[in-house]
């Protein structure tokens, strides 16, 4: 297994957002729960970014990292307008096994 660092640029709807974030956090959680979703939160607009997520996943490739968040809730409500995914090494710090 390898670490990615999976960034999502949401779509300007804080309506929908909003709606469908507590079915998000509960998917997210249970990915959490299963160790594959190391750690997530958000990315707050700034005057130069829109919104967004960081996520970090643990998955054997870049491939598997996204195809674990294909059924993210926010995913499926079309809210994420943009995703990236790259291997991530962390060099200090790192999550207990």
């Amino acid at each position: 297994m390898a670490t990615f660092a999976v960034t999502y640029v949401y779509r300007p709807d804080a309506a929908a957002l909003d709606a469908v974030r507590p079915e998000h956090r509960a998917f997210l959680g249970e990915l959490h729960a299963r160790g594959v979703v190391r750690v997530s939160g958000p990315l707050p607009a700034t005057a130069d970014a829109p919104g967004g997520a960081l996520l970090v996943v643990e998955a054997d490739d870049e491939q598997g990292a996204l195809a674990v968040l294909a059924d993210d809730p926010f995913r499926r409500a079309d809210l994420i307008a943009d995703r990236s995914v790259r291997e991530w090494l962390p060099v200090i710090g790192g999550f207990a096994a």
